[in-house]
């Protein structure tokens, strides 16, 4: 992986694979690349470890064709090198291939190809498809495509040009997005709609298994697929007046989060309206366990939204990495509700997961952002979050929106079960607060630059909290390791005294949700075991909340029900490792060795 764009038709490639490639940094990578077909039967190629943007400015003044690929790749084979990079090449540069994926036999189809006298330029298992494509005697692209992909076993999204088929781009799909773009009189390719978003949003969503033979005037699927519009707004994937595109979305919460609950509220009856999940009351009151599934940020949603369901509907809940579950043979029972949760629904390891319990029978429902993505097609049903598109690597919006997502379940789950209708109506009216709510946090955000500074000379960090603050706990060291690069561990508070608490110093704060509930007495009495010992205390907390004689630093969030209080205690936490990277000098929206979708195993 990570990005692939494509073009073909009238204007210069180059810019426009240029222009794509800068749209997609946001999934991560540490190399780029371009190959363009020219006018007199040939490839050119350029590409290097590093960034688009110096990649961009080194091409050759001639580096001219109608036809081209480019690539930004985040490394799997071989580390980040010149000759590791996208496109890969056969020997006589005939033909080119980019690649979002993994070759599981490539050692072997290396192997065979060397021992047949082919010279192997790089590390990559991607190398392969070139020489396989170009060894092919088939008469058109898109069987040469189709016998190179028989030899080879894994999963890819792809896309191949060749100088003896001018004009034309093949494209194959099998566990790895790709989209086509079709423009007026020209096509485009992407495995991701942010590349040519500002050129079209006529496009067409292969599935997997799916080829397609592209050209200017058009394009063919081996399933005969027709091209339909999207509703986006370009500038969605415009940072605008904000310095990066995480603190644009964060701030976005508010605007966003009402959105997704509009029209799925009913005060009446205290419940909610969930159309899309395919399940009429009967099915749901048949419903005895809730099993969630996803991968980071998204696993920790699932934790807090296990405990949503577990406390509104009086059923057993759990959340499990998606990562892990298909390879421990898991049971799969016929009245559990699956959740797969995930932002761009691509997550291969939420998506396999999501295809072993549809092989074993079971029922699966998907929260996810993205219309028309993967795990969104797989599954029996489902609620769209309705996010926006999020451009930073780290979730904020999303993650909010999937917290919303369970509480609208777990509420409409409770309901045909023993939830009185006053509960209901509670948190139905809590609910409708939560936007501007969000908002007051995000208020907040001057104190917690000053807070954010502090926690950035740490070299590590702990996160505590009990029961729906441990999920809270765990969402804040991940935002905080993954863009500071600063060690961030989370644990229940309550296990401080079984063994983290010897790592408490005055070199480790620790950041505590201390929600009003009640726990809050356990959960101060766990304050002053740090406090003891020297350690620098960061507690978010609600107003009110007596923490004595305490020397800590305080950040308080407005109340909700006790119910929905992890997602106004999580956005400070977004905040706070927002502006700590920010102090730090680095780039929040790339963090190193991250991508947007994890688009491989």
């Amino acid at each position: 992986m990570c990005g692939i764009v494509g073009y073909v038709g009238p204007q210069q490639a180059a810019p426009i694979l240029v222009e794509g490639l800068a749209r997609l940094e946001h999934r991560g990578y540490d190399s780029a690349g371009l190959a363009v077909a020219g006018s007199k039967g040939s490839l050119r190629v350029a590409k290097a470890a590093g960034r688009v943007r110096p990649l961009a400015d080194a091409l050759p003044k001639r580096f001219s064709g109608h036809t081209g690929l480019g690539h930004t790749r985040w490394a799997t084979h071989g580390p980040p090198t010149d000759a590791n990079a996208h496109p890969h090449t056969d020997a006589e540069q005939r033909v080119a291939v980019v690649h979002n994926g993994i070759l599981d036999n490539a050692h072997d189809v290396r192997r065979r190809l060397v021992a047949e006298g082919v010279e192997l330029a790089s590390d990559t298992d991607t190398e392969v498809l070139a020489h396989l494509v170009a060894r092919s005697t088939a008469p058109t692209l898109q069987e040469k495509v189709v016998e190179a992909l028989a030899q080879v076993t894994g999963t890819w999204g792809l896309a191949v040009v060749h100088a003896d088929h001018p004009g034309e781009i093949v494209v194959a799909r099998h566990g790895s997005p790709l989209i086509l773009g079709v423009g007026d009189g020209e096509m485009y390719v992407a495995s991701d709609l942010a590349a040519i978003v500002r050129h079209t949003t006529s496009v067409v969503v292969l599935d997997d298994g799916e080829l397609a033979s592209v050209s200017a005037g058009g394009f063919t699927t081996t399933t005969g697929k027709v091209a339909s519009e999207v509703d986006v707004d370009p500038a969605a994937y415009d940072a605008g007046e904000h310095d990066s595109f995480m603190h644009k979305e964060m701030l976005e919460q508010p605007e966003t989060t009402a959105r997704m609950l509009q029209g799925r509220l009913d005060e009446r009856f205290g419940t909610t309206h969930l159309g899309g999940l395919h399940l009429d009351p009967r099915e749901l009151r048949g419903v005895r366990r809730v099993k969630v599934l996803g991968c980071g940020s998204a696993y920790y949603v699932g934790q807090m939204g296990a405990g949503l369901v577990e406390e509104l509907a009086r059923i057993p809940a759990d959340a499990e990495p998606a990562s892990e579950f298909r390879y421990r043979n898991p049971i799969i029972e016929p009245d559990t509700l699956y959740v797969a949760v995930s932002q761009s629904g691509e997550t291969i390891d939420t998506l396999l997961a999501v295809q072993e319990i549809r092989r074993k029978g079971g029922r699966v429902i998907g929260l996810v952002n993205v219309v028309g993505s993967a795990i969104a097609r797989e599954v029996d049903g489902g609620i769209y979050l309705h996010a926006g598109p999020e451009v930073a690597v780290a979730s904020t919006k999303a993650l909010s929106h999937m917290f919303l997502g369970f509480a609208l379940l777990s509420l409409q789950l409770g309901r045909v079960r023993d939830l009185s209708v006053a509960d209901g109506r509670r948190l139905v009216q809590a609910l409708e607060r939560l936007p501007e709510q969000v908002a007051e946090v995000l208020a907040l955000e001057p104190q917690l630059v000053e807070v954010a500074k502090e926690l950035a000379v740490a070299d590590s960090l702990f996160f505590i909290g009990r029961v729906r603050g441990f999920p809270v706990a765990r969402e804040g060291a991940q935002k905080f390791k993954e863009i500071t690069y600063r060690h961030a561990e989370a644990y229940q508070t309550s296990e401080l005294k079984h063994g983290p608490l010897a790592l408490i110093s005055p070199d480790v704060p620790t950041v505590a949700i201390v929600p009003d509930d009640e726990l809050v007495g356990r959960n101060v009495a766990a304050l002053h075991e740090v406090a003891a010992r020297g350690g620098p205390l960061v507690v978010v907390t609600h107003e009110g909340v007596d923490l004595g004689d305490l020397d800590v630093t305080r950040v308080d969030v407005p109340r909700s029900e006790v119910e929905l209080d992890p997602l106004l205690l999580t956005v400070p936490l977004q905040l706070l490792a927002y502006h700590a990277a920010t102090h730090l000098g680095l780039d929040v929206d790339k963090p190193r060795n991250l991508a947007k979708s994890v688009t491989v195993e």
